[in-house]
């Protein structure tokens, strides 16, 4: 019987250090995956979720074109703000030098008018009254022209008092002076003293254009009465408008006289316009810390009135810059995107144990016999763009001559979004 138990604990001793042996080797081996695992996360560090990763068949389907970052002359710019401005000598009030009752406006706004154009006729009581006595002044005058020889007569024979002379030359000076006032009033309400007959005396007067140009506003109205200090209208000569810039003071070291800006409308930036710098100011605008720039607007002025807001980019010279094709930068989430070729591969699906491994190896076969391509996304600034180029500035530094996609990034950005930046 003792033989018996002692067989029975060697047996059971044996089985217990079998057990212990498997779980060890069990632990052993999960250890050496859990390591392989992490080996792998650290050779595929989190910068490869953001390798995309492509095949011949699929670059060509849909149509993905490779070229480099390439050094092109474009030009540099600066964005300001500003409005149009006519000067004011070109601008001008149509006034009357009379006051009196508007009978007739004959313009409204936006009519081009020319120097000299009846824009109105007043109506006045006075105005004949000042006729009247332009007539009557020149009987006065004859009669003390008459008086004035008689005295004079007198005056030679000794027959007359020297006090009476004196007396009728006064009194036809002072007719003289005030027909010579009177003559020039009516002169300047556009009437011809010469022509003034008692049959042919005019209530009205005529406003004429100082200067051609458009009817910019209108102050008066039909019945109102205007004064001197009462314009009829305003009229502009659109012509001669001018675009003042507001430029900021860390610009203005840039900005010289003759330099070309390209500017459009702020409410229509469909159409662009041509300026040139022709004046800079000395001194800060109010509280803005800009100066104003003063250009004069060159080509096509149609549609350009006093007073619009323009957006304006002043050329300041060329430059020598990394630049790509517009269609090689992708955008995302409000940045900016190139796709350079690369040697760097996507980060795998990671299998436990063995038959991770094995499915790691069949995947790096499958790839190396489609014959793919990697591309890795890089965060851009966007500089200015011109003639299809774009300059750019990379987050990163890429070598120079590598390949980056410049035809259908939106495809290879869609594919490395759609997979989550991974390779399952």
């Amino acid at each position: 019987m003792k033989v018996k138990i002692k067989i029975v604990v060697v047996a059971l001793s044996l089985l217990t250090l079998i057990g212990c042996g498997q779980k060890n080797n069990e632990g052993d081996t999960k250890e050496v995956a859990s390591e392989k695992t992490e080996a792998g996360k650290e050779e595929h560090g989190e910068e490869t979720s953001s390798i995309a990763e492509l095949t011949q068949d699929q670059m060509k389907a849909v149509g993905i074109t490779l070229g480099t970052i390439e050094n092109k002359n474009l030009t540099a710019v600066i964005k300001a703000n500003g409005a149009l401005r006519v000067p004011n000598n070109n601008k001008a009030n149509a006034t009357s030098l009379y006051g009196g009752v508007i009978k007739t406006l004959k313009v409204q706004l936006g009519d081009y008018v020319k120097k000299g154009q009846v824009i109105a006729t007043i109506e006045n009581p006075q105005f004949i009254q000042l006729q009247e006595e332009y007539l009557t002044i020149g009987s006065k005058i004859i009669l003390a022209d008459q008086e004035l020889r008689r005295q004079q007569e007198l005056q030679e024979g000794n027959a007359g008092a020297l006090k009476n002379l004196q007396s009728a030359t006064a009194e036809m000076n002072a007719l003289r002076g005030r027909k010579a006032s009177l003559q020039k009033q009516i002169q300047l309400m556009g009437i011809n003293p010469g022509g003034i007959t008692y049959s042919n005396l005019k209530s009205a007067l005529t406003v004429t254009s100082p200067v051609s140009g458009t009817v910019s506003s209108e102050f008066a109205k039909i019945g109102s009465y205007v004064d001197v200090s009462s314009p009829v209208v305003e009229i502009v000569d659109n012509g001669l408008i001018h675009l003042d810039l507001q430029i900021f003071e860390k610009d203005l070291p840039m900005i010289k006289i003759g330099q070309v800006v390209n500017f459009t409308l702020t409410n229509n930036p469909a159409i662009s316009y041509t300026a040139k710098v022709f004046n800079i100011g000395s001194s800060f605008e109010n509280e803005s810390k800009t100066v104003a720039v003063h250009c004069t607007v060159t080509g096509n002025k149609s549609g350009l009135i006093d007073g619009m807001n323009i957006t304006a980019m002043v050329s300041v010279g060329s430059a020598l810059t990394a630049a790509v094709p517009n269609a090689a930068i992708a955008e995302a989430d409000g940045k900016f995107y190139i796709f350079a070729q690369t040697e760097k591969k996507p980060e795998a699906e990671h299998g436990h144990g063995a038959e991770g491994e094995e499915k790691h190896n069949e995947g790096e076969e499958k790839k190396a016999e489609a014959a793919t391509m990697n591309f890795e996304k890089i965060e851009v600034s966007k500089g200015v763009s011109e003639v299809g180029y774009t300059a750019i500035t990379t987050v990163k530094k890429i070598p120079e001559g590598t390949k980056i996609v410049t035809k259908g990034t939106f495809f290879v950005n869609a594919t490395l979004s759609n997979s989550g930046g991974h390779e399952h």
